[in-house]
């Protein structure tokens, strides 16, 4: 059986915790540079306040309806979910972390009684964290899926944790369980369906394999056969990221090619650090700015370049050359850029790396990158950077962001007896 773990609300929970005046409020959690909506309770949902809601936008219904707003708070974020996660992985043989806020868990198959099971690991979690989560539990990935929202939608009857163990409750779950709500369809696949009559999970579970097959593929299939109860979808349990990316929205519009190059020579560091954690090298990048597409009034022009590199490097040295270099040959003056960001892609472990005859990264930088690693994870930011980089590494507006209670010493809560 497998269980899936989802914490409930997310980014709004970790904001509650430290502040418990927030129980019951509407509260909604911006983007980078408070953009937009990207997190929201329960309570801001009801008041009608859409996923991605531009805030300027929404800024008089905000202040009619007394709703907290916060700017995001990642490395709060981050390390709640590290703590969650932590204690989730007691619970199961193997674990798979889905995204932040959720995970798959391969339960142990003897003597558990699974929905016992199931709420005594949510109120561990809630009890030790104060995240509320939502758990369903099934016998393939995509009916824990399918359970998990069920869990969700009716807490007084489930108090959080639903099982699907029988036949009888799999048919129930997959007639209930609207098509494109369903995990792995997608807007389009889910479009292509109903346009066939296909309406609920169990149309799509009765429809010809041959009929699936063709049009999803073997992916759909292998989602086909999950909801009929066949696992056919293992569990992933490499850690290591096959990309890393950092793109951000600026706080204004940037014409100026010095500033947008300070950018994504930050961008490209802030990859490498990761990419150095993982032990990985990086075979190919990819560069790219964004003109405001909210100004109609504007040229829009939003171009990327993807960069095949000579040799594989987590050297934040090379890697920022050849992103800049990229960038020369995107770059146009006169546009107004709003977004830009570096993707890195085609990794290899760095202790599998058999070098080439004529071209290698430059055999300095990797003692070079691990003496300024460990500096900077010394003293918890980037003390050492690029020259070309601004002394501001996140540079974004923030207007609303809460203490990092957990990570950071000046901004741990002070009780007073």
């Amino acid at each position: 059986m497998y269980a899936l773990v989802d914490c409930n609300n997310f980014y709004a929970s970790c904001e509650r915790i430290f502040n418990p005046s927030l129980m019951g409020k509407p509260l909604v959690v911006l983007s980078n540079n408070d953009g937009c909506v990207i997190a929201r309770s329960n309570e801001a949902k009801k008041l009608g306040i859409p996923m991605g809601a531009p805030a300027y936008q929404y800024k008089a219904t905000f202040e009619k309806y007394d709703i907290r707003v916060y700017s995001a708070n990642f490395p709060l974020y981050g390390d709640m979910s590290r703590r969650v996660m932590s204690i989730l992985s007691t619970y199961g043989t193997q674990q798979e972390i889905y995204s932040i806020d959720e995970c798959f868990l391969n339960l142990p198959d003897t003597g558990i009684e699974f929905c016992e099971y199931g709420l005594k690991m949510k109120a561990h979690v809630e009890k030790w964290t104060g995240i509320p989560v939502s758990i369903g539990i099934a016998p393939t990935k995509a009916l824990a899926k399918a359970a998990n929202r069920i869990a969700k939608k009716f807490p007084e009857q489930t108090k959080g944790c639903h099982v699907i163990d029988t036949e009888v409750k799999r048919i129930k779950a997959l007639k209930w369980l609207d098509v494109e709500d369903v995990w792995g369809i997608g807007r389009r696949n889910a479009a292509k369906l109903r346009a066939v009559g296909v309406r609920k999970a169990w149309d799509f579970v009765n429809l010809p394999q041959s009929g699936v097959l063709k049009s999803m593929t073997i992916t759909g299939w292998n989602l086909q056969k999950e909801l009929c109860g066949i696992p056919a979808i293992a569990m992933e349990l490499i850690e290591k990221r096959q990309s890393i990316a950092t793109t951000r929205t600026f706080d204004a519009d940037k014409a100026d090619f010095e500033e947008i190059k300070e950018r994504i020579v930050t961008f490209t560091s802030m990859c490498a650090e990761k990419l150095r954690r993982q032990h990985s090298l990086c075979r190919q990048l990819m560069v790219f700015v964004e003109t405001n597409r909210f100004k109609d009034t504007d040229k829009q022009y939003n171009p990327s370049i993807l960069i095949k590199l000579p040799f594989a490097t987590n050297s934040t040295l090379e890697l920022a050359e050849f992103a800049v270099n990229g960038l020369k040959q995107i770059f146009k003056s006169h546009f107004l850029y709003k977004r830009a960001g570096v993707v890195f892609m085609d990794f290899e472990d760095d202790d599998h790396y058999q070098p080439s005859l004529f071209f290698n990264s430059n055999p300095k930088h990797k003692v070079l990158m691990e003496k300024i690693d460990a500096i900077n994870h010394k003293y918890r930011k980037d003390v050492i950077r690029l020259g070309s980089q601004d002394f501001n590494r996140h540079k974004m507006r923030q207007e609303h962001l809460s203490g990092q209670y957990t990570t950071k010493i000046q901004d741990i809560i002070v009780v007073e007896i």
